[in-house]
């Protein structure tokens, strides 16, 4: 007696299970950004222009390296609100540094190397203060914000202060190769903080304390040093963009310097795809995401939208994002 084996053929796939699979949330960033280009340049003859869309990448650098600092904060499972007035803080000094040393191309590299080590130290005072003091760094940077901003102003008197130095505004308002210099500055920290990230045990580590801080100490990550070092490299990138930003305008208003950065730093990397959790997240998301808050007010300013309602759709975007975040880890 024969016994006859049926094979039985899989069942034919449809083309929506191929896209059911497809990783949207790795590229959704990417695909908004798309979208918002193809539409920007629908609505206004203006968007394409080279000299807005140089305007819409220098604009974006400033806050730009800041996000990058942020997103290894934020993937550690920490916050960091303070770097606005961080910015006020380091113009200032950076500015008064530079009166100080005089002319010359080397006053301009000493006052750079001040405000990213001045920068470095701040962002080094809130990790001490969330590490050692065991504060949480919502709390911990809310209360340094005001610190540094008060600082600011005292130490400035609350007027603006306006550098002496002929070739400070080379830096931010210089061009190379067409391209304005803080949008290369941005581009090569952006290569840069990738590498550290995805490249590097450093990297890993990050990952691996915002996931599960206690597992990532069973497996002898150093979690108090790692998470340290990721409020550093924060300070650090917002004393390049300080220095970005002071030299485009050859002035630090202490009131207004940095106002708001923290949010626009936060929303690029919530945009991004980083998770407000921590655990996961990348570079490449946070670029995409600076660069979409710029596209967005660059269109409501072509199109004339009221300036008291911009903020209104830039809340709308940033709770978008993190509404598919919360959908999608379900």
């Amino acid at each position: 007696m024969s016994i006859q084996t049926k094979i039985l053929a899989p069942p034919p796939q449809s083309p929506f299970s191929k896209l059911a699979r497809f990783p949207w949330g790795t590229y959704a960033p990417l695909i908004a950004l798309l979208v918002l280009v193809i539409f920007s340049a629908i609505a206004s003859e203006h968007f394409l222009i080279p000299r807005n869309l140089t305007n819409v990448l220098r604009q974006v650098s400033y806050t730009g390296i800041i996000a990058l600092g942020m997103t290894f904060v934020i993937i550690a499972g920490g916050i960091d609100l303070s770097v606005g007035s961080m910015v006020a803080l380091v113009g200032v000094l950076c500015v008064m540094l530079l009166n100080w040393f005089g002319d010359g191309w080397y006053a301009v590299a000493m006052a750079i190397a001040a405000a990213v080590a001045i920068g470095a130290l701040l962002g080094a005072l809130n990790g001490l203060i969330i590490t050692r003091g065991k504060v949480a760094s919502f709390i911990a940077t809310l209360a340094t914000m005001s610190i540094l901003r008060s600082l600011t102003l005292y130490v400035s008197d609350a007027g603006e202060v306006v550098s002496e130095n002929q070739l400070f505004p080379e830096i931010g308002g210089g061009y190379l190769l067409a391209i304005p210099i803080p949008v290369w500055v941005f581009g090569v920290l952006a290569i840069i903080s990738h590498i550290l990230l995805k490249h590097t045990a450093f990297g890993r580590h990050v990952c691996a304390v915002g996931c599960n801080a206690t597992v990532a100490s069973y497996s002898a990550i150093k979690v108090r040093w790692v998470y340290f070092m990721t409020f550093v490299i924060a300070g650090a990138m917002v004393g390049i963009s300080s220095v970005m930003l002071s030299s485009r305008l050859n002035s630090v208003s202490p009131g207004d310097a940095g106002l708001f950065y923290e949010l626009d730093a936060i929303a690029a990397v919530v945009i991004g795809g980083t998770a407000l959790a921590g655990g996961r997240g990348t570079i490449f998301g946070t670029v995409i995401g600076v660069i979409i808050l710029g596209i967005i007010n660059n269109m409501l300013n072509l199109l004339g939208v009221s300036p008291y309602l911009q903020g209104t759709v830039k809340g709308l975007v940033i709770l978008v994002a993190v509404l598919a975040q919360f959908k999608g880890d379900r």
